[in-house]
C-alpha cells in the first residue's frame, strides 16, 4: 500500500490535531479543521489504510484515531516542517547559558532547568563524564590562616574547589612552588595515570612541602580515585511537569515512570552516548519498558573530539516535535561553542 499526498496529509492532519489537544480524531473532524478538499467518507477510507499501515490506531475509549509509535515516527522523518527558533528562545538560552560560562557544571545545571521551562517537558542532561577528564592546571588561593582554596582545572572545562590545611606557617611563594610542580608534571595526563607513575616524581621534587604536598593529594584523592564509567553526572529539570501531560495523569500508570527518573542508571541508558547530531527516539524504539509511552530527543556534547555529555529532552510521544528538537538543537550547539571556546579561568 502506496503513501500517497492524500494519506500524508491525513496522517500529518491527525499528529498534530493530537498533539494539540491530546483527544482522538475523527474523519468529521478532520474534515471541518482541515482543508483537504475531500469528503469525511473518504477521509475514513483513508484512515482504515493508515490504520492497516500501522501508522494510527484506536483508542479502546473513542471513535476517533491517535497516532501510533510508527506514525510520530513517519512525522518525525518526512512530515514535519523543519525545526525552527523563534528570535526570543533564543536569546533566552544565550543569555543563561551565557552567566557563568567558566562553571561548565553550574551552565549544565542551570540548562537542564532552563531546557524544561522552554520545552514543558522534562530535561535530563548527562555530563561532564570526570574520571575520564585531563588534568589541565591547578592553584591555590588564600582562604584564611592556615587554609587555602586548591582550585583545580581539567581539560574538559569542569572546575573543582577544595579546601586544604597548609599549616600556620605557610608562605605564598611555597604554595606557588607546589602548584608549579603539579601543573608541569600532571598537565595531560588523566588522574589515573598520575597516581599509578608520577606521585613519586613529584614527592622528589616537593621534599620541603612533604606536609603542604600531602594535603593537596589528600584532596585530590576522590578525584584521582574516580571509575571512568560510573561518574557521568545526571542533571534532571522539570521531572513533575510530566504529570502535567494527559498521558500520565493516572499515577498508578506514572509510579513506575517516576521510579525510573529517579535512578541515574536508568536514565544513562536511555541516552545515546554514540550519536552525532540531533536523534529522536521514540515510544518503543527506547530499550526501557518504563519509557516506552515516550520519546527521547537529544543531542551530545563534544570536547576535543571526546564524548562530553549528552541533552536530552523526555516527553510523550504526544510531543510538540518540532519546538523539542529545535530547541535541543540550538541549545546543544550553544554549549558545544562554548566547549570549543573553553581556556580555564
Amino acid at each position: 500500500m502506496q503513501m500517497d499526498d492524500r494519506k500524508k496529509r491525513i496522517l500529518r492532519a491527525i499528529v498534530q490535531d493530537y498533539i494539540a489537544s491530546a483527544e482522538p480524531i475523527g474523519s468529521r473532524t478532520i474534515a471541518r479543521k482541515f482543508d483537504l478538499g475531500v469528503s469525511p467518507a473518504t477521509i475514513r477510507n483513508e484512515m482504515s489504510d493508515l490504520e492497516e499501515l500501522g501508522l494510527i490506531e484506536q483508542p479502546h475509549t473513542s471513535a476517533g484515531r491517535i497516532p501510533s509509535d510508527a506514525g510520530y515516527r513517519y512525522y518525525v522523518d518526512f512530515l514535519m516542517d523543519p525545526p525552527c527558533l523563534g528570535d526570543q528562545e533564543k536569546v533566552l538560552i544565550e543569555r543563561e547559558t551565557a552567566r557563568r560560562i567558566h562553571e561548565i557544571q553550574e551552565v549544565i545545571n542551570q540548562t537542564s532547568k532552563l531546557l524544561s521551562q522552554l520545552t514543558s517537558l522534562t530535561s535530563v542532561i548527562m555530563g561532564p563524564q570526570n574520571g575520564k577528564s585531563l588534568f589541565s592546571k591547578m592553584y591555590f588561593l588564600p582562604y584564611q590562616p592556615g587554609q587555602a582554596i586548591m582550585v583545580v582545572v581539567k581539560e574538559n572545562g569542569v572546575v573543582e574547589n577544595h579546601i586544604v590545611d597548609i599549616g600556620e606557617d605557610v608562605e605564598a611563594e611555597e604554595l606557588q612552588k607546589v602548584a608549579d610542580v603539579l601543573n608541569r608534571k600532571m598537565q595531560g595526563h588523566s588522574l589515573h595515570d598520575v597516581r599509578k607513575s608520577l606521585l613519586h616524581e613529584i614527592y622528589s621534587e616537593l621534599s620541603r612541602q612533604r606536609h603542604l604536598l600531602d594535603s593537596a593529594l589528600a584532596m585530590l584523592e576522590p578525584i584521582i580515585n574516580e571509575d571512568d564509567s560510573d561518574h557521568d553526572h545526571i542533571y534532571l529539570g522539570g521531572a513533575l511537569n510530566m504529570l502535567n501531560q494527559p498521558e500520565f495523569r493516572d499515577l498508578d500508570k506514572v509510579k513506575g515512570l517516576l521510579k525510573a527518573l529517579e535512578e541515574d542508571g536508568r536514565l544513562k541508558k536511555l541516552l545515546s552516548t554514540e550519536q552525532h547530531g540531533l536523534r529522536v527516539s521514540i515510544g518503543g524504539e527506547n530499550r526501557l519498558e518504563e519509557f516506552q509511552d515516550c520519546s527521547v530527543i537529544s543531542a551530545s556534547l563534544r570536547y576535543n573530539g571526546e564524548l562530553f555529555g549528552v541533552v536530552g529532552i523526555l516527553g510523550p510521544t504526544r510531543m510538540d516535535y518540532a519546538k523539542a528538537m529545535a530547541i535541543v538543537d540550538y541549545t546543544t550547539r550553544r554549549l558545544n561553542r562554548i566547549l570549543r571556546n573553553r581556556r580555564g579561568p
